[in-house]
């Protein structure tokens, strides 16, 4: 009787380390897999961390041209301020000298006394603006008030 619970039990036994080594074996492969996995992650993980540095370079390149670009703007409508100046000076100098009114035709004084009767940037917005860009909304927000904060383009790193 003693032999024969001992082959039985060593039969058990066998069973056990067969389902042992399977589990072993599964846990292998997917070890395996998880390493492949991981591998691929890895690989991912450079080429987004690479694009994401070229579109930082991107990025700060485009905010460096925006600044750039508004100081030109800026410039341009000083300038363009300091030349209706000018401009409104020569008029109102042409219109207030008797001797202006006489060498002008009757055509060039209503046309300089138009100019002089409203503001002489709106008169000449059609000649100065280009028609591809409709500033018509400049009322509501002006390109003064084009602004950017950094702080929401910056990437919490961890």
């Amino acid at each position: 009787e003693q032999g024969l619970q001992l082959l039985e039990l060593s039969g058990s036994v066998e069973e056990d380390y067969i389902r042992i080594a399977r589990c072993f074996e599964a846990t292998r492969q997917r070890c395996c897999r998880l390493e492949q996995d991981g591998h691929r992650a890895r690989e991912q993980l450079a080429r987004v961390e690479a694009e994401r540095a070229a579109l930082e370079v991107k990025l700060k390149h485009a905010r460096n041209q925006v600044e750039v670009e508004m100081r030109k703007r800026h410039r341009a409508e000083a300038e363009l301020e300091k030349q209706e100046r000018k401009l409104q000076l020569v008029l109102e100098l042409l219109m207030r000298e008797p001797w202006g009114n006489e060498a002008l035709s009757r055509e060039q004084c209503s046309v300089l006394s138009a100019l002089t009767g409203r503001r002489l940037g709106a008169a000449l917005a059609p000649i100065r603006r280009s028609s591809a860009v409709d500033e018509s909304c400049q009322s509501l927000l002006s390109h003064s008030d084009i602004s950017y904060d950094r702080t929401e383009d910056d990437v919490v790193r961890s």
